[in-house]
């Protein structure tokens, strides 16, 4: 019997970047697997997080900074010091494609840390996983504009 927890984000910008995608967790306290694409990017590596709230009053800026309950440093998604919504980097082909495939320990659906009801934000520029030396390397990664953004809302 699967009882997986699932989710899902469609992602929207100003700049024809949209792309959708998905979040599944086979049960609390498993690692969460977010698979999907991403269309209308420059090609290269962009920044990819999930940020604290699933708000778009503002557009991609009032959905506030990175996912971050426990106060860390930014960092790449395989290192200790990272916020929970540090995913690294989705990479764009020649067409501005970007497909998504990401398995994480800290990203999950439920509890009190859950992503539910948060924003997943893809920037213009790289992410340098806090290793840049920029002012805002150790913050944002240095990653840049926010091109789109969306709510991770529950699916079926």
């Amino acid at each position: 019997l699967n009882m997986a927890i699932e989710a899902v984000c469609v992602l929207k910008g100003e700049q024809g970047v949209t792309g959708i995608v998905k979040f599944s967790q086979q049960a609390d306290g498993s690692p969460c697997k977010i698979t999907g694409e991403l269309t209308g990017l420059a090609a290269g590596k962009h920044g990819f997080h999930i940020h604290q709230y699933g708000d778009h009053t503002n557009g991609c800026t009032s959905t506030g900074g990175h996912f971050n309950p426990q106060n860390k440093e930014h960092g790449a998604p395989d290192v200790s010091e990272r916020h929970f919504g540090d995913l690294g980097n989705v990479t764009a082909d020649a067409s501005g494609t970007a497909t998504v495939d990401i398995t994480d320990n800290l990203v999950t659906l439920t509890g009190e840390f859950s992503v539910v009801g948060r924003a997943v934000v893809v920037h213009a520029g790289e992410d340098d996983l806090g290793l840049g030396g920029f002012e805002d390397s150790k913050t944002t990664g240095h990653a840049g504009g926010r091109l789109a953004c969306g709510v991770i809302g529950i699916t079926k």
